[in-house]
C-alpha cells in the first residue's frame, strides 16, 4: 500500500513538471512570436515617402512664428491684431499627415482668411523671372509691394513644408517637385495666395519681367501668366505699366516690341486694361548699376546724372 501511495505521488509529480514545461515553453513560444510580427510590422509598415525636391525646412514652427511677429509687430504695427498662433496652427493643419500629392486649396482656405490683409491702391507689384532683382526693389522703394511682401508671402519665402501619411506626420527628409504632383503644398499654397494678391490689386498695377531670358520674358505656364494676369480686376485695375528690365551684362533677348510681350498685351488688352511697357525702367536700372557701377551696360547711367 505504501509503494503503491509512493508510486502515485510520482506520477502526479511527473504530470506537474511536465504540464509546467509545457506551459513555459508555450510562453517562450508566445513571446518569439510576438517578437517576429512585431519586427515584421516595423518592417513592412508605413515608410516615409521619399521625393525629390528638399525636405520641410528645419524648426519650421520657429521660423513662421518668428516671420509673422516680425511682419506685424515690427513691419507693419497697423496688422498687430493677427494671431500668429491661429496662423501657424491653420498652415500645420493644412498638410500635417496627409499626402503631400494630395493637398487642396480647402486645406488652406482657413490659412489665406487669417493672414489676408488690404493692398494699397497703386503699389502692386508682379513679376516672372526677376526674382533677385525685383525685392531689392521693393526693400529700397516701399512704394511697391510684391506677393513676398505681404504677410502670406513674407513668411513663406525660401521654406519648405510637406507633410506624410506616418508619423512624425512631416517630411524633413523630402517634399515633392511639381513635376512629380501638381496638388503639393508648396504649389497649391503659391497658386491660392498668387490669386488672392492679384484679386485684392487696384489701381495701377507694375509687373517686372526680365528681357535677357531667351525663351521670352514672359511665359503662359508662369505663376503670373497662368494666374495672376487673370485674377486681376478689371474694374479695380486701371492701367498695367510693365517694366522689361535686362540683366547687366546679359543679352537683350527681348524688347516691349517682343514677341513674348506681344502675346502679354493682347491677353491684357482682351481684358480691356490699359498698358504701358518700358524697357529697361530708369529706377530699377539704377539699382542694378548701384551693384555693378563700371560695367559698360550702366554708362547710360553715369552720363544721364
Amino acid at each position: 500500500m505504501p509503494f503503491q501511495q509512493g508510486s502515485a505521488r510520482t506520477r502526479q509529480r511527473t504530470v506537474l513538471l511536465v504540464g509546467i514545461a509545457v506551459l513555459l515553453a508555450a510562453l517562450v513560444l508566445a513571446v518569439v512570436l510576438a517578437s517576429l510580427l512585431t519586427r515584421r510590422e516595423q518592417e513592412d509598415g508605413p515608410k516615409m515617402l521619399k521625393w525629390k525636391d528638399r525636405g520641410t525646412t528645419k524648426n519650421l514652427q520657429e521660423v513662421i512664428l518668428g516671420r509673422c511677429y516680425n511682419y506685424v509687430m515690427a513691419r507693419y504695427p497697423e496688422l498687430g491684431d493677427k494671431d500668429c498662433l491661429k496662423i501657424w496652427d491653420s498652415l500645420k493643419h493644412a498638410f500635417i499627415y496627409k499626402n503631400p500629392c494630395n493637398i487642396t486649396p480647402e486645406d488652406y482656405q482657413p490659412l489665406m482668411e487669417l493672414a489676408s490683409h488690404p493692398i494699397p491702391c497703386n503699389k502692386s507689384l508682379f513679376w516672372s523671372k526677376t526674382n533677385d532683382l525685383v525685392h531689392r526693389y521693393t526693400k529700397s522703394n516701399q512704394n511697391f509691394l510684391t506677393l513676398e511682401d505681404t504677410l502670406l508671402g513674407y513668411m513663406a519665402d525660401r521654406v519648405a513644408w510637406c507633410g506624410d501619411p506616418s508619423a512624425p506626420g512631416i517630411n524633413y527628409e523630402s517634399c515633392p517637385k511639381r513635376s512629380e504632383c501638381e496638388s503639393n503644398p508648396g504649389s497649391v499654397f503659391w497658386k491660392m495666395a498668387s490669386k488672392m494678391f492679384a484679386e485684392a490689386a487696384c489701381g495701377v498695377v507694375q509687373v517686372m519681367l526680365n528681357g535677357s531670358v531667351e525663351a521670352g520674358a514672359f511665359g503662359s505656364s508662369s505663376i503670373f501668366g497662368s494666374i495672376e494676369i487673370f485674377n486681376l480686376n478689371p474694374d479695380k485695375v486701371s492701367e498695367v505699366h510693365i517694366w522689361l528690365m535686362h540683366d547687366i551684362g546679359g543679352p537683350q533677348s527681348e524688347s516691349c516690341s517682343g514677341h513674348s510681350i506681344k502675346r502679354l498685351k493682347s491677353i491684357l488688352e482682351a481684358r480691356n486694361f490699359k498698358i504701358t511697357c518700358e524697357d529697361n525702367y530708369r529706377p530699377v536700372q539704377l539699382l542694378q548699376c548701384v551693384h555693378n557701377p563700371d560695367h559698360t551696360d550702366c554708362r547710360i547711367c553715369t552720363n544721364t546724372m
